[in-house]
C-alpha cells in the first residue's frame, strides 16, 4: 500500500478549506480574555483569548471590523468571527469581525451584527442624507395615537407653525403588529404626492420596546422612503438602527417636532427686520439718487452760454436806428474808395501811366532793375502804360553813386 505524502502548504491549505466550510467555524462567538495585545503601524489588532490554559491566536484587520477599540490587555470580551489557519506558521487563529464587552446581551449582539451590515451596504452614508424643507406644508407622523408622542408633536406644531397640516399614520410601536404596522404606513405614505417630511416617533421604554426600531425591514423601508425621515425614538441616550438611517436624528419626539416646525413668530420679525433694512435702503438710494440729480443739474447749468447777456446783446443791437445804419454803410463806402484810389497809385499800371516804364530781358523775361545787368546788343522788352517795343542796348550807363 503506497503512503500519500503531503507537502506542508498542502496540508495547511487543506485544513484552512476544511475549517472554513464548516458552517459552525466560519460564524462562531467566543468569549475569553484579551491578552499579547499587538498593534503594528498597518493599523490590524492582533491578539490572544485566554481561558485558563486555552489559548486561541486572533487577528483583526483594519477594515474588515468593528470594536477594535474595545481591546485591551486583560478585558474580557465577547467576539465574533471564523476559524482559519495562517498557513505561513501552520497556526490556528481566529480572524476577528466584531468585539463586544463580556456581558452584552443578545440584543446588543444582534443591533451590532446588523449595524455592520447596513453600514457596509452605505444606509447610513451621510452624502444620502436629505435636507429638511424650511416651510413644510404637510407632515406625516408615524407613531401611536394613543400615547402622549402625537399630542406632543400637535401641540409643537401649534405653538411654533399652525400653517402646516399634520397626517397621523397610526400604528402600534411595540409588540409582535408593530413591525408590519411601521413598514405599511411608510410604504403607504410613500403614495402620497403632497408630504413634505416624515415623522416617525415613539417614547421612551427598554431595549426591548424599542427592538422593533433595530429591525432590517425598518431600516430599509426608511431608506427607501420618497421623503426626508426625522427619527425620534425613546430618550436622548437610546440611538437604534432607525435613528441611523433616517435622515435626521432627534433626542425626543418634541424635539422632532422643533425641528420640523419653523418658528412662525421669528419669520415674522425676521420679515420686520427685512423690510426695515429694505425701507432704509430705499430712502438712502431715493436721497442719493436726488443729490445726483441736483449736481447734474448745476452742473448743466455751468457749461450752458449766458443767455440773459446774449439777449441784452441782441436788443441792443435791435435798437440801432435805421439811420445808424445808413451813416455806418456811407462810412463804409467812403473808406472802400479811398483805399481803392490808394492801390490804383501803387499798382504797376498806374505807375506806368505817370510816364514810367518796366523794362524786362526779351529772352527770360526777368525785370531789370539795375543797369549793370544789361550789355552791349542785349534785346530788352520796354512794357508802357499802353503797348511796348523791342529795343537793342547800344550802350549802357554807369550809375553814378552820390
Amino acid at each position: 500500500m503506497d503512503t500519500q505524502v503531503f507537502p506542508v502548504s498542502h496540508l495547511t491549505s487543506y485544513i484552512r478549506d476544511l475549517l472554513e466550510k464548516d458552517a459552525n467555524l466560519v460564524d462562531i462567538w467566543v468569549t475569553g480574555e484579551v491578552s499579547n495585545l499587538a498593534r503594528p503601524g498597518s493599523g490590524h489588532s492582533y491578539f490572544s483569548l485566554r481561558e485558563g490554559d486555552s489559548t486561541l491566536r486572533c487577528a483583526m484587520f483594519k477594515y474588515a471590523g468593528m470594536g477594535a477599540e474595545l481591546l485591551n490587555e486583560g478585558d474580557s470580551i465577547i467576539v465574533h468571527g471564523k476559524v482559519s489557519i495562517y498557513p505561513q506558521r501552520g497556526d490556528l487563529q481566529l480572524v476577528v469581525d466584531l468585539v463586544q464587552p463580556e456581558g452584552t446581551g443578545e440584543l446588543q449582539l444582534q443591533f451590532e451584527q446588523l449595524r455592520s451590515k447596513l453600514e457596509q451596504e452605505g444606509l447610513f452614508d451621510l452624502s444620502r442624507k436629505r435636507e429638511l424643507p424650511k416651510y413644510p406644508n404637510k407632515v406625516a407622523v408615524v407613531t401611536s395615537v394613543s400615547g402622549a408622542v402625537w399630542h406632543d408633536i400637535v401641540d409643537v406644531f401649534q405653538r411654533r407653525y399652525p400653517l402646516a397640516e399634520l397626517i397621523l399614520f397610526p400604528t402600534s410601536v411595540q409588540g409582535d403588529s408593530a413591525l408590519t404596522e411601521i413598514v405599511g404606513s411608510l410604504k403607504n405614505l410613500n403614495r402620497h404626492k403632497d408630504i413634505d417630511v416624515v415623522i416617525l416617533a415613539r417614547g421612551g421604554g427598554s431595549k426591548e420596546d424599542l427592538s422593533v426600531f433595530n429591525e432590517e425591514d425598518l431600516a430599509r423601508a426608511i431608506f427607501s422612503s420618497v421623503y426626508p425621515v426625522i427619527s425620534a425614538i425613546g430618550h436622548e441616550t437610546d440611538t437604534t438602527i432607525a435613528d441611523l438611517v433616517a435622515d435626521v436624528r432627534a433626542p425626543t419626539p418634541s424635539a422632532a417636532a422643533e425641528i420640523a416646525a419653523p418658528n412662525l413668530v421669528e419669520i415674522i420679525e425676521s420679515l420686520d427686520v427685512n423690510l426695515q433694512r429694505m425701507n432704509m435702503e430705499i430712502e438712502r438710494t431715493t436721497k442719493s439718487a436726488k443729490e445726483l440729480v441736483l449736481l447734474q443739474d448745476s452742473r448743466i447749468s455751468d457749461l450752458l452760454p449766458d443767455f440773459d447777456s446774449l439777449r441784452m446783446r441782441i436788443d441792443d443791437w435791435l435798437r440801432l436806428s435805421a439811420s445808424e445804419i445808413d451813416f455806418l454803410r456811407k462810412n463804409i463806402d467812403i473808406n472802400v474808395e479811398g483805399l481803392e484810389k490808394r492801390l490804383s497809385s501803387l499798382s504797376p499800371t498806374g505807375t506806368m501811366q505817370r510816364g514810367y516804364a518796366v523794362v524786362e530781358n526779351y529772352e527770360t523775361n526777368e525785370l531789370i532793375l539795375d543797369s549793370s545787368l544789361l550789355s552791349e546788343n542785349d534785346k530788352t522788352k520796354i512794357n508802357l502804360a499802353r503797348g511796348a517795343f523791342i529795343a537793342s542796348v547800344n550802350s549802357v550807363l554807369e550809375v553814378k553813386n552820390e
